[in-house]
Parts: structure tokens; C-alpha cells; sequence
């Protein structure tokens, strides 16, 4: 956090200086002996604790081998790098960018040391019917992904040269568009249940890739085609009309007001990155809200003055959540 370069006046540097000693005053009193660095001792009270990734057993004593967060699983003890690269998992949601349209496959650049590969047979076709993949499926990829698409997918598995094996088999994964990527330090980004967000009050899909790809844009309603078709059976009059005006919709293009909300989204996440602070629905939510009672515009939440407002919000809700324990 005390990296940040940006043209602060004496005052904001003051309360900027005075709000990072308050974050990391509350950061040693809940974290005793979490941090470490290197060769530091971890206090392991179990006999039978298992030692983990980050950790080395030096006779009696386990120490540290990199310098992070001590975490404790059980009796598995490991370190967690505070700076470290994403690190897939299988079943974390990303976001990536297609690089190239290879035979039977997409390239996909995810923020991680090599691509990561999308098969044709690992996600859903256009029609959405559940089939083999033919000769012409092939030859029409170009008609689902082309390079510089962006799209989300899910981690399966790992390839033999290491690279990542993902798949899109439901309707929330695909193309994305009519939006905003983000790229931010994936350590930024916590692993939880939900990584899809709609933000109904403005009208914004969130995604929070593991990898650190963070996509904003404009909410899409999704479709599951299994309910569709028995909708269709039940229905033939109205699947014909329905299918009349699916064909001659035309795309439209994303409202002033919307866009306006995917930037002050966008804005908020990258204060939060600038500052070092995990990036969060909820502390989305509440820095775009605090834009908009200061009556301030999309440009001036990357001024100096925003980033220590910022700060000091974060110390005041840190603070509070300490005296309520």
C-alpha cells in the first residue's frame, strides 16, 4: 500500500500515512505471530500437525521458507505467499482471453505461466444439444470463438505438459461481451462459493476470475436450454412465436447509464487493487456508493483524494468489525 504513486497533497499524505498505520496497528492485533518471513519460527502446538507448502521441519521447531500469512487447515499448517503467482486449482472460475483457434481447441491466455486449452467436446454448442462433435462443428469454431474473445471457464484438470484443461458445459460460461476486463494480482482475489455477481441496482454482471481477470458488463439474462425445450414441447404456438422474434431481434447497444456504472465498477476495483485491499462484492458495492454520495464523476474516483477516502473507510470498517469480537 505504501507504493502508491499518486500527487498527494500534504493533508492527503497525512491522512493517507495515518490511515495505513491504523490498518496495519489492526492487522497486527489480529494476525499475532500469522505473518512471517523467511527462516521465522511457526508455532506448532500438535504433535501430529502436517507440514505443508511454505514450511520446513528444522529438528523441533517448524520455520518459514517464504514470507506470508501462516494458515492452519486442521492439522495441516502451511504459509501462503502474500505476492505469489496464480496458482490453479480444479473448479476455479476464470477468465481469460483466446489467443489462437487450434484444431479441436482454443488457446486461452489466463495470467498463469503457460495457456490454458478449451476442447471443442468441453463446452456447449450453439444449438445446445448434447451430441458428438462432427468434421463441420470443427470448421465453425471461428463462429463461436475468435481470437481476442473473452470468455469464462472453469478449471478441469492439468495436461501432461502442464498446461490447464478447462471447460464450459454450462450456461454461465461462454462469450463475453459488452463489457470491461480488468487485470489485478490474482492474490487479490479470494476463492469462495460465488464468483458470479449481478448487481440488479445497477444492472452489471461481476465476475471475479480466480486468475485475476476481472470481467464488468452489462447483466445477461441466462438461458438453460433443457427448460426451453420443454417450454417449446408444451407450447409449439408459443415456441414459434418466440423463435419469430429471436431471429429478428437485433443487438442493441449498452445504455449511457450502464456504462457508466461498468466504469465506476471498474474504477472501485482498481483503487482497491492500487491500495492493496481484497477485491470483494461487498467492498465493491459500498466504494461505488460512497462515489455517489460524494457526487463524484467516473474520472475522478483515480484522483489522489478518492484513494484516501478509500483508505480511511477501510480502516473505520476494519476497526469496527475488531471491537464487535
Amino acid at each position: 500500500m505504501r507504493g502508491v504513486q499518486l500527487p498527494f497533497s500534504n493533508t492527503q499524505k497525512l491522512r493517507y500515512e495515518r490511515a495505513l498505520a491504523q490498518l496495519e496497528s489492526l492487522s497486527s492485533k489480529v494476525n499475532t505471530n500469522a505473518t512471517v518471513i523467511v527462516a521465522d519460527t511457526i508455532p506448532v502446538d500438535e504433535d501430529g500437525a502436517l507440514k505443508g507448502h511454505g514450511t520446513l521441519d528444522m529438528g523441533k521447531n517448524v520455520v518459514a521458507t517464504v514470507c506470508g500469512v501462516v494458515e492452519r487447515v486442521n492439522k495441516l499448517v502451511y504459509v501462503r505467499s502474500l505476492r505469489a503467482r496464480y496458482k490453479p486449482e480444479i473448479g476455479d472460475i476464470i477468465v481469460g482471453r483466446v489467443i489462437e483457434v487450434a484444431p479441436k481447441r482454443w488457446r486461452l491466455e489466463i495470467n498463469f505461466s503457460q495457456d490454458a486449452v478449451l476442447m471443442l467436446s468441453s463446452m456447449n454448442l450453439p444449438d445446445g444439444i448434447q451430441r458428438r462433435r462432427t468434421a463441420i462443428d470443427e470448421l465453425n469454431m471461428r463462429t463461436i470463438f475468435v481470437e481476442n474473445d473473452v470468455i469464462c471457464a472453469e478449471v478441469r484438470g492439468f495436461q501432461h505438459d502442464g498446461s490447464l484443461h478447462l471447460q464450459a458445459r454450462s450456461q454461465k460460461y461462454g462469450k463475453l461481451e459488452r463489457g470491461r476486463l480488468l487485470t489485478i494480482p490474482p492474490y487479490l482475489v479470494k476463492r469462495r462459493k460465488q464468483h458470479f455477481h449481478h448487481l440488479d441496482q445497477y444492472g452489471v454482471d461481476l465476475i471475479l476470475g480466480c486468475n485475476g481477470f476481472i470481467w464488468i458488463g452489462e447483466h445477461v439474462e441466462v438461458k438453460d436450454a433443457m427448460v426451453e425445450d420443454q417450454v417449446n414441447k408444451s407450447d409449439p404456438q408459443n415456441t414459434h412465436s418466440g423463435n419469430l422474434l429471436g431471429s429478428s431481434e437485433e443487438p442493441t447497444s449498452t445504455p449511457p447509464e450502464t456504462r457508466q456504472y461498468i466504469c465506476r465498477i471498474a474504477n472501485a476495483i482498481t483503487v482497491f487493487s492500487a491500495l492493496g485491499f481484497m477485491v470483494t462484492l461487498e467492498g465493491v458495492i459500498e466504494m461505488v456508493n460512497l462515489s455517489l454520495s460524494l457526487n463524484l464523476g467516473v474520472d475522478e474516483m483515480l484522483k489522489a483524494e478518492f484513494h484516501v477516502q478509500v483508505a480511511e473507510k477501510e480502516a473505520e470498517r476494519r476497526s469496527t468489525l475488531t471491537k464487535r469480537r
